[in-house]
């Protein structure tokens, strides 16, 4: 059983037990937070709309931290003009718990 869900208008494929880098959450580690679910396959069976209107993923939040650093390089050649600068995104780390239908 897997669902895709929805956060920050990305959407990521959620199995119970695997671990998401979302972009950034408001929430500390060790909150649960709910997720927007899109999609629900449940042993071959694909639901959509309004079929998965009262399914809800809960996640544990593990970690906020930042990404991998990237290096952003602009030049213009013949110009002597050049510009390096470098990003971390920042990320949260989240647990998927549990993938069902509320009550």
């Amino acid at each position: 059983m897997y669902a895709i869900v929805e956060n920050g208008s990305k959407q990521y494929k959620a199995e119970v037990g695997s671990v998401i880098k979302f972009e950034k959450l408001d929430a500390n580690v060790g909150d649960k937070v709910e997720l927007k679910v899109l999609l629900v396959e449940d042993a071959g069976k694909v639901m959509v709309a309004d079929e998965v209107k009262n399914y809800k993923a809960v996640g544990e939040v593990l970690e906020q931290g930042k990404d991998k650093k990237i290096v952003v390089y602009k030049y213009k050649p013949k110009k002597n003009e050049r510009k390096k600068q470098g990003h971390r995104q920042p990320f949260t780390a989240v647990k998927i718990l549990e993938i069902s239908a509320a009550e």
